[in-house]
């Protein structure tokens, strides 16, 4: 029976049982779509990475959720690049270590920040972000159990990606974000018309005094109906704030996951002047919370 070595990674967080956390499975070229999607059902995450050979960048990785591939994602990207260097697939040589790793939407680059070894922060450049359909409020805001006047005056609801399209849902206050319930059956007609992957519901303010946004992310059985930290939603809004000029500065900290009790935390970057982004960078670290083998 083969066997194939795998971590449980708790991603955007410092300390164990906190973040997002990330199946990585090693070696996994041999393995079909079908296998792939029937290992991210198993374990039941938002997310389960699957680690490959690459020609074109350093490693190579396609990420499930337990419904379907993602083209890009935040936290299995950070969760995926700290497996391979605690695993030792990967050697640090210097205090910040640059390196590709190619998903379906072609390579990026992941910048390693360590001291002596141990890793601080990992840094992933998201594609160039991209500005897509827009909605009225009063379609999508009932799809969440809220209305008009929950939104944020002034600001589109709009489709962004930066390599996975997330719809961009600014709300007034923390209370509105908190408010916020999906109604599944409203959702899955919604979406099915649609050009987005998922939504991240998102307000101008922490839940602690370093924050300067929490969001929220849903989805539907079989994924999970919340997600603690999502980092390609995170790049989506900080190029949407950006862009609009809802924030003065382009580096931030973004949370998430705080009432799931499971805080989680980026840093942001984004690069560009407002009407042309060239990237944005979120920043994080990550913990190991579980090693096995998979016999399948």
């Amino acid at each position: 029976m083969p066997t194939f070595p795998f971590m449980q990674v708790d991603a955007f967080t410092d300390r164990p049982l906190a973040g997002n956390p990330c199946a990585v499975v090693f070696g996994a070229d041999s393995l079909s779509d079908e296998i792939m999607l029937a290992i991210a059902r198993e374990m039941n995450l938002s997310e389960t990475a699957f680690v490959l050979r690459s020609k074109v960048a350093d490693f190579g990785a396609r990420y499930f959720t337990p419904a379907e591939e993602i083209p890009l994602a935040g936290h299995p990207t950070i969760a995926t690049v700290f497996a391979l260097i605690e695993t030792g697939r990967l050697i640090l040589t210097n205090e910040l270590t640059a390196i590709t790793l190619e998903l379906r939407v072609g390579p990026i680059r992941v910048d390693i920040e360590s001291s002596q070894g141990k890793v601080k922060r990992l840094i992933m450049s998201q594609k160039k972000p991209r500005f897509l359909a827009t909605y009225d409020a009063a379609q999508v805001l009932p799809v969440f159990g809220l209305t008009v006047e929950d939104a944020l005056p002034n600001a589109p609801i709009q489709t962004v990606s930066t390599g996975t399209p997330q719809l961009m849902i600014p709300l007034r206050n923390l209370a509105a974000l908190r408010r916020a319930q999906l109604d599944v059956a409203a959702y899955n007609e919604f979406r099915a018309c649609a050009d987005f992957f998922s939504p991240h519901l998102f307000c101008l303010s922490g839940v602690t005094e370093t924050g300067q946004t929490f969001a929220r992310h849903f989805g539907t059985p079989p994924d999970t109906l919340e997600d603690p930290f999502t980092g390609s939603a995170t790049g989506g809004m900080a190029a949407y704030l950006w862009h609009y000029g809802l924030i003065e500065h382009p580096r931030f900290i973004a949370e998430q996951g705080h009432w799931m009790n499971r805080p989680g935390q980026a840093t942001v970057e984004i690069v560009g002047p407002r009407d042309d982004i060239e990237t944005v960078k979120i920043g994080g670290s990550a913990v190991t919370v579980l090693r096995g083998e998979l016999m399948i």
